[in-house]
């Protein structure tokens, strides 16, 4: 005679208890959704973001712990926040600052040095003002693109802007150490920006990426924030640059 046994299912531990995460850019988009599964993964979430209302409101989603109402861009305002907080932090993603498309030779060179800078120079100064408030293991992740693969006439300045992050991602590793650095590729994102960009020809789009991508559906914030959180808690990557696109990159060209 045998006895039945009820097995007992083991409670997984959240990946971020009691860490703090940052996110430059966290009132909506990938951002926010970032905030929302590190939330649900146990960390406490400080947002900023440059529209009060919109980050009110997205305070209010994730019970956020904090939030600051500031533009990235400028450096200052950046110092400031980093300055005012109050306690040591573990992750910073940096979402803020939109892509900039076009010819080269159609941009004068102010459009192309905020360009430049809105990928790279703002990444820099969030690093240089949150490396004294982290602590060691916790990371800064960079946001890119896979576009600076298949460098067309439409994409122009966006290819070269994110074509410099991985190697700039990779040297900010090995100077922020123990600080953790890594850097997010993305493909097309089905984002608030993505509608501010394409307008009307959203679902055109949609449905061209329904029917090619391999993985038979568009790409959504949510995949981008199960990618974040991943690498903010494997303590084993840093100087790394990880594709999400659904095979974009393979099929279009």
């Amino acid at each position: 005679m045998t006895s039945a046994t009820t097995p007992t299912s083991a409670q997984r531990e959240p990946e971020l208890l009691g860490q703090t995460v940052v996110v430059i850019g966290g009132s909506a988009g990938i951002g926010l959704e970032t905030a929302r599964r590190a939330r649900a993964e146990g960390a406490d979430v400080i947002l900023t973001g440059r529209n009060p209302d919109r980050l009110e409101q997205a305070a209010l989603e994730v019970d956020a712990q904090r939030t600051a109402a500031f533009d990235a861009s400028d450096a200052a305002s950046v110092a400031r926040f980093f300055h005012d907080l109050p306690t040591p932090i573990d992750h910073v993603m940096v979402t803020a600052g939109g892509p900039r498309y076009g010819p080269l030779l159609e941009m004068d060179s102010e459009q192309v040095r905020q360009a430049i800078s809105e990928h790279v120079v703002l990444a820099l100064e969030v690093a240089r003002n949150a490396a004294a408030k982290m602590r060691p293991g916790g990371t800064l992740l960079l946001m890119g693109g896979t576009g600076a693969r298949r460098v067309t006439r439409g994409l122009g300045i966006a290819s070269a802007a994110t074509a410099a992050l991985p190697a700039f991602a990779a040297a900010l590793a090995l100077e922020l150490a123990p600080v953790r650095v890594n850097l997010i590729a993305a493909g097309f994102v089905d984002t608030p920006l993505s509608v501010s960009l394409l307008g009307d020809r959203l679902e055109e789009r949609r449905n061209e990426l329904r029917a090619t991508l391999p993985i038979g559906r568009v790409v959504g914030p949510t995949d981008v924030a199960a990618l974040a959180v991943h690498i903010m808690s494997n303590t084993a990557l840093t100087g790394a640059t990880y594709d999400i696109d659904g095979g974009q990159q393979f099929v279009f060209s």
